[in-house]
């Protein structure tokens, strides 16, 4: 069995906060807005998993009212995600994922960002695509006030 799922996620940049994309901190004189470490690539992805497993989105799981996932670790919550992949019977066949962002030039973190999420995913580098566009000066993103990313997930069944 074949099921492919689609996540996006948004987030108002701050001045005082660490930007962490894919779990690597990327030096800006702003980061990401969020309960948790604002991973936005990362819950991008975490929220593909869900619409793939028919598990409704990440604020179901994990809610920003949750005083357990203040400041969580994005990381620590695509773990738990994968632990709910493998229970259904699946595996991660491959990831897509674009970051929308004007600045700072993601170009240089992209490959730290495919290793760190495709170990997390148990995948090869070959299976793990991440790009990074900017949106030419247009809207939030492009006035810089915020970032989105978007990210497409395809999941095989264990048996085939």
């Amino acid at each position: 069995m074949y099921r492919i799922g689609f996540g996006y996620d948004v987030h108002r940049l701050d001045e005082g906060r660490a930007l962490i994309l894919g779990g690597i901190e990327i030096p800006h004189h702003k980061g990401l807005l969020g309960h948790s470490d604002a991973d936005l690539l990362t819950h991008a992805i975490i929220d593909a998993i869900l619409g793939a497993l028919a598990k409704g989105d990440i604020g179901r799981h994990f809610p920003d009212t949750d005083p357990a996932y203040k400041d969580a670790e994005s990381l620590s919550l695509l773990k738990r995600v994968m632990e709910w992949v493998r229970e259904e019977g699946f595996r991660i066949n491959n990831v897509d994922a674009t970051i929308v962002a004007e600045r700072p030039k993601l170009a240089p973190h992209i490959l730290p960002m495919r290793e760190m999420l495709a170990g997390v995913l148990q995948i090869g580098l070959d299976q793990m695509s991440i790009k990074a566009t900017t949106s030419e000066g247009l809207g939030f993103c492009g006035r810089e006030e915020g970032m989105g990313a978007y990210a497409v997930v395809s999941l095989t069944g264990l048996e085939q």
